[in-house]
């Protein structure tokens, strides 16, 4: 065990892994919440659970714990993943990742045991969230939450009574499967589920296509000639500087949100839905639409409870998070 001390008390450390769809993300994580080293590797660079294992032996090996002969191995109480699908957390079970290839039923709490000697936990990398910003951001004060990731997919986790609910079978608070259209776009989860949208691919590809479409907008230069290669940072820019058809753009996912969000809160009675993920580091353009159009959908002894918050531990809140899966 480390020798860092918080008062008397021997510092533990944890090592969180946030698997997205997009990159993974691995830092060491103290007890008090703090980051101390960190690394990353795109998602793409592997092909499955062999690959990727391999791969976050490497990533490991640059914070120091991949093995038993390096020097914070032995710090190290456990290791904590996210992971961006449906899990049984008890069992530490992958059933299928929503956007990422090659993971159905895979036991990877027991495979990173067995690989790296270290006690793992894995989870839905929304609850993961939920548990970092409960336990050291901007859940602290609340005891009944809604946390919400917005990325490549929508995620969910939900805080009742000041503890996660993980449901009947570990995969509640899929926000991102709810339908918001029951006429709209089929998919293996469903049909008019939010997080086709909402995500990352759903912005760039409404944009690009309001671009060929011959919309007059700022991104049609930005684009250079491949409006799909923008990204939801770049709409989020333009969007802040007062761009149409940028702000239209986050004005459309702001009413997709917020019609999920008017039966979460019909049916759960939050106090706050705290909102985190790429796509929330919009802020205002996202944020102020979303509040309103949430109200507009609510009952006024509803509205006047609700608060829509971003996530304070922004993009760490993942890793921050699993890194506390593996310290409780």
């Amino acid at each position: 065990m480390s020798e860092s001390r918080k008062g008397d008390t021997v510092m533990r450390r944890a090592v969180g892994i946030d698997f997205g769809g997009t990159v993974v993300k691995l830092a060491l994580v103290n007890d008090l919440g703090q980051i101390e080293r960190r690394t990353s590797f795109p998602t793409a660079e592997t092909s499955g659970p062999d690959s990727w294992i391999e791969r976050t032996a490497a990533a490991l090996g640059d914070l120091g714990v991949a093995s038993d002969s390096l020097p914070l191995h032995g710090q190290i109480v456990g290791i904590g993943v996210g992971v961006p699908g449906f899990t049984d957390f008890e069992r530490g079970f992958i059933y299928s990742l929503t956007n990422v290839l090659g993971w159905t039923n895979v036991p990877l709490a027991d495979l990173m045991a067995q690989r790296f000697g270290l006690r793992t936990r894995v989870d839905n990398d929304v609850n993961a969230m939920a548990l970092g910003e409960c336990a050291f951001g901007g859940g602290r004060k609340f005891r009944h939450a809604v946390f919400v990731t917005l990325g490549t997919g929508v995620g969910g986790g939900l805080l009742i009574n000041g503890a996660l609910y993980r449901g009947a079978y570990s995969m509640a608070g899929e926000i991102g499967h709810m339908s918001i259209d029951w006429r709209g776009v089929r998919s293996p989860r469903g049909v008019g589920e939010l997080e086709l949208y909402v995500g990352n691919r759903a912005i760039v590809s409404r944009t690009a296509d309001a671009i060929r479409a011959g919309r007059p907008t700022a991104l049609r230069e930005k684009a250079g000639g491949e409006p799909d290669r923008l990204t939801p940072r770049d709409v989020a820019e333009a969007a802040a500087a007062g761009d149409a058809l940028a702000l239209e753009i986050f004005d459309y996912v702001a009413v997709c949100l917020a019609t999920v969000f008017s039966s979460i809160v019909y049916c759960l009675q939050p106090e706050a839905i705290i909102v985190g993920g790429g796509v929330a580091q919009a802020g205002d353009v996202l944020f102020r639409p979303l509040q309103h159009h949430l109200v507009d959908r609510l009952a006024p002894e509803f509205a006047e409870r609700i608060v829509v918050l971003p996530a304070t531990l922004g993009p760490d809140a993942g890793v921050i998070g699993c890194a506390k899966l593996a310290m409780d």
